[in-house]
Parts: structure tokens; sequence; C-alpha cells
């Protein structure tokens, strides 16, 4: 079955909740688990209010942070489950194109992603970066909801 586990996270409490249940597939399946955070690059014209706000310094101290946290809550987890897990943070403007290449890159054979599950104009204004890595990903995704 599924040996290499991809499982990108945003840090939210619904990708919390898919890391702790990856983790748990990853154990059933004794499989490695690679974590994978996301950042986007900074811009000088924004609507983020944090990359408003901040200087490209600045920017880029918080981004470090809250990828080292996002990243960190997999490994805890992992580590809890006697899961073995290797850490990634890549920065790229759109998620899901790193998503799919990091899957690739690091031969895994499985995606597991949350999905904040946006409909109707919501999903069509933000857009799904999980409906995106499903359109291009050539390797099975999981998506928990």
């Amino acid at each position: 079955m599924f040996k290499h586990i991809l499982i990108p996270t945003d840090g939210s409490e619904l990708s919390k909740m898919a890391v702790r249940q990856a983790v748990q597939f990853a154990k059933e399946t004794k499989a490695k688990v690679t974590g994978l955070t996301v950042t986007v690059p900074y811009h000088y014209f924004a609507v983020d209010a944090v990359q408003l706000s901040d200087t490209p310094e600045q920017y880029a101290i918080d981004v470090k942070t809250m990828a080292d946290k996002n990243l960190s809550y997999i490994k805890e987890e992992a580590s809890k489950a006697g899961v073995s897990c290797e850490l990634i943070q890549r920065s790229n403007e759109h998620p899901y194109e790193e998503i799919v290449k990091t899957a690739q890159d690091f031969m895994c054979d499985v995606i597991f992603q949350a999905s904040h599950g946006r409909r109707g104009m919501s999903g069509l204004l933000l857009g799904s970066e999980t409906q995106k890595v499903l359109t291009h990903s050539k390797i099975p995704v999981l998506v928990y909801r």
C-alpha cells in the first residue's frame, strides 16, 4: 500500500486534525511521512494584512516562525506515534504547485491533505489549494474533511 505520505499543512485547526489522522494512517500502514508547509513570497503590493504591515525582513521572520510552528506540530505527532518523519519548508506563489512538486521530488506515493470545504462564491474567489492539488497531482490524494 502506501509507504511514503506527504502531509502539507497550513497550521489551521482542520489541518492539524488532518495531520493527526495522516500520522495515524502512516502508523497503521507502516509508512513514513514528510511534513510540508508552503509560504507565499513577500509582495510589495499585497492584500494580505501581514504583508501590508511588515517589511520584507520582518515578513521573512514571521513566515519562518509560522512555518517552524506548523512543522513542529507534525514532528511532535509523528514522534508520539513512532512514525519516521522528515520536514520541509518551501516558498511558492502557488502552494498547490509546491505540494505536487514536493510529492514528486520526494517520491511520495500519496498526499494526505485537509480541505476547508469552501463552496460557491468563496470557493470561486478564494480558490481551493486542495482542489488544485487534486487536479494537478499524478499520485493519489486523500482529502480530510
